[in-house]
């Protein structure tokens, strides 16, 4: 055998992301595509959009991976009259496999959220939470104390750009050292970071009364709350996902010379297009009547 195959792909990519530990209601695994298909070019991506499918399709690549599922729900049709019909389509008709890693990657070790907190320089890790039997989120020191704002200026950098940009929920003079993360949707594991100690909890997607729920238990103090954006939380991963695996293909290239090319996305699948009015809340505003 001088090539790599579909189905030894998904091998390794089991093995570095196990399906049994993805949650009970997730999709993950192959979705499209032939085990027996050979594979030369794999592109990695966070959601897979039509765009992106596109993108693959130009690239040439016989693989996508992403990390959020195309067909989560119940599906009954995959006319091209939808949008999720039109992806399957274009995938078929392009050859391009399709393999899904969700929660399986977030629990995984190094997962989505153990990207993001080595990004951060997180030191002395340790699991936020444990879900279904696996551990979720991260919960690590920063190498010396500082401000909130200053920790927000640190996340920035560190993620991609994005639209929405980054929302916090804190006094920005306030101290913090110890910090909690998890990529992704994360307003449901607030009693895990209080009991972690964090002194500032960044994730994405966070709604309003939870929130403010939060807030009121912490009467103002910590946890900090750090909404980041979901695409930007997660899309760490992908690069790292992308070298584990050329990584594993890498040990055996003696017995397989023909090499596997991966590159991440480079379209950002952000749903949010512009922001209008950010910040105005916070701007000093002129005392209204008396005389002047």
């Amino acid at each position: 055998m001088t090539g790599w195959l579909l189905g030894d792909v998904v091998g390794e990519l089991e093995a570095l992301y196990p399906p049994a530990s993805a949650a009970a209601w997730d999709r993950v695994g192959l979705v499209t595509g032939d085990l027996d298909q050979p594979v030369r070019r794999v592109l990695f991506a966070l959601d897979p959009t039509l765009a992106v499918i596109d993108e693959a399709a130009a690239w040439g690549a016989d693989l996508l991976v992403t990390h959020h599922p195309l067909l989560l729900r119940g599906v009954h049709s995959v006319a091209t009259t939808s949008a999720k019909g039109a992806s399957v389509s274009r995938l078929v008709v392009a050859d391009i496999a399709l393999y899904v890693a969700h929660t399986n990657a977030d629990v995984s070790d190094p997962g989505v959220s153990g990207v993001l907190a080595d990004a951060l320089g997180l030191v002395e890790q340790r699991a936020l939470a444990q879900l279904e039997g696996y551990a979720a989120g991260r919960v690590g020191q920063l190498p010396a104390p500082e401000s909130l704002a200053q920790f927000a200026d640190r996340l920035c950098r560190v993620l991609p750009p994005a639209v929405g940009g980054i929302r916090v929920s804190g006094d920005p003079d306030g101290q913090v050292r110890t910090v909690a993360v998890l990529g992704g949707s994360g307003d449901d594991q607030f009693d895990a970071v209080r009991a972690s100690g964090a002194d500032v909890y960044v994730t994405a997607d966070l709604r309003h009364h939870p929130v403010l729920e939060a807030r009121e238990e912490a009467r103002g103090g910590r946890p900090y709350l750090v909404d980041a954006g979901h695409w930007a939380t997660e899309s760490l991963w992908l690069e790292d996902a992308r070298r584990r695996l050329l990584d594993a293909l890498g040990a055996d290239v003696e017995r397989r010379p023909v090499r596997v090319e991966a590159k991440v996305s480079a379209l950002r699948t952000e749903p949010w297009s512009f922001v209008v009015g950010a910040n105005r809340a916070g701007q000093a505003r002129p005392a209204s009547g008396g005389a002047s």
